[in-house]
Parts: structure tokens; sequence; C-alpha cells
């Protein structure tokens, strides 16, 4: 595996999403990944699994410095009032000092952006997460977002698959040498019966999920989060890098994407995609 640079932040380039992963299952589970060899997690408040996720990465031996793991701040903790206390609530559910990097979840705030971020900015002064970034921004928001950070946000976690054109959005984040980390990178299970996935897996001999996934992280800046709970599927979608996609093989899975190919937009939290 190879890692990602973010504004000076090496970031594991393939990571595991924990989503709807929970109690004792969900902790076997991950543990499960990791002894795959996964060694960057994923996770948020909302998923109300932090816990789970903790008592999996005590219970897994692996060093605590080989482990790169993510959380989001929901949008009801973003006040000023709650924020630090709530993400000193995620460090002790999943039993660890700092995070490596802290997220707000998504652009609604209980004040302002800026003031959100100034808070995101503290969190990370007071030594409770390495580095510090924002999911589900689009361009505006980004833009206003890393300016009031300093230019030190280190990534925009987003919905990307090879339905979905990012492109516009990969610029903007480029500009701020900042990473773009996917989620949902399979469209939930959309790209297994996609025409130019599968006839290009059938002809490398893989699967359309892992033609899916390297054609991510061949791209530069661009990190997959896949979920999994079977460990076949776990350990498929870890198996991506002994093989590579030629430049034709990336052009043609580029051209599937269009802006209008997104699945996750909520209308009580999702931006203006298009700003």
């Amino acid at each position: 595996m190879f890692d990602v640079d973010a504004n000076g932040i090496s970031i594991p380039v393939l990571g595991y999403g924990t989503y709807k992963v929970k109690g004792a299952d969900g902790s076997r589970v991950v543990e499960e990944a990791l002894e795959v060899g996964y060694r960057h997690l994923d996770t948020a408040q909302i998923y109300e699994n932090e816990a789970d996720v903790g008592a999996a990465i005590a219970a897994s031996g692996v060093p605590r410095d080989d482990l790169f793991v993510t959380t989001k701040v929901w949008p009801t903790n973003t006040h000023p009032d709650r924020m630090l206390a709530s993400v000193e609530e995620s460090l002790a559910k999943l039993r660890l000092d700092r995070v490596d990097l802290l997220l707000i979840h998504w652009p609604k705030f209980e004040t302002t952006l800026e003031e959100t971020i100034e808070q995101l900015v503290a969190a990370r002064e007071k030594g409770y997460t390495r580095a510090i970034g924002i999911s589900n921004f689009n361009r505006e928001q980004t833009d206003r977002a890393a300016a009031v950070s300093g230019g030190t946000l280190a990534v925009n976690q987003v919905e990307y698959h090879p339905f979905l054109d990012q492109s516009a959005l990969k610029e903007t984040l480029a500009r701020h040498k900042m990473a773009l980390v996917a989620y949902s990178p399979l469209a939930q299970g959309r790209v297994i019966d996609e025409p130019t996935v599968s006839s290009m897996a059938d002809l490398k001999k893989r699967d359309p999920a892992q033609v899916a996934l390297r054609w991510l992280i061949q791209q530069p800046g661009v990190i997959a989060i896949p979920k999994a709970s079977n460990p076949e599927r776990m350990r498929a979608n870890f198996d991506i890098f002994s093989f590579e996609l030629s430049d034709e093989e990336m052009h043609a899975i580029n051209r599937i994407g269009a802006p209008t190919g997104r699945l996750v937009s909520p209308a009580d939290l999702a931006p203006d995609w298009t700003a």
C-alpha cells in the first residue's frame, strides 16, 4: 500500500469504511479488516460505532503508530459551546489520545462555516487530531474553509465513483493541496454491472469492484474507503496493488461519469453541488 500526501500529512490511499458496522459484530469485522492489512479506518460520530472501532483497535494488537484513524463531527455538535467536548467524547470512545484526521461531516452549521472551521483548528491545536479536513463541502465552501484554516485542511471526503464526475472539485482541492477521500467508491454496488468496468475486469481477470477501486487510487490525490463486512470481499477490495490500468483504460472509465451521477444528497444536509 502507498500513501497520499495531503498538505504534509501522509494518508494510506486505501481505507476501511465503517458505516453501519456496529456492536460486537462490528468490532469483529474491524478486527478482520486490520488482519487483512487495512491501516486506515474511517468512522464518525453519527455512525454510533466509535466505541466498537476503539475496541477493535485495542484488541488487534496493531501498534497505534501504524494506524490512521479518521472520525467526523456531526452538524449538531458544531456549535462552539459543544464541538470540542464532542471530540473529547469521540476520543474516549475510540480509546485514543488523538485521531489522525478530524472532519466536519456536512456543511450545515450551528453558527457559521467560519466559526466551525475555527473550532476545527482549535481541536488540532489542542492535540486532539494530527490533521483536519471537511466532508461533503462544495467548491465554494471548500475555498472558504481552506482560507479560514490558513491553508491547512488535508482532505474533503465526498462521494466519488465511476458514475459521478468530480473533476471540478478535484481541481479545487489540488489548488489547496488537499486530497479527495472517496466514499461510496463502488456506487453502492452499482459498478458491478457497469459494462465498461465489468468488461475491463474480465480482461484483467479481476472483479469490477477491484477495477473501480484501482481507477480511484490511480488518480493523483484520491483515497478510497470501501466498506465490506464479508471477509472475502474485504480481502478482494484490498488486493488492488498488484495491477494497473492503462491511460486508455483510465480515460474509458472517466467517460462514464456525469455531474448527475450522485447517489447521496440528503435534502436537509447537502449543499448546492454546482457551487
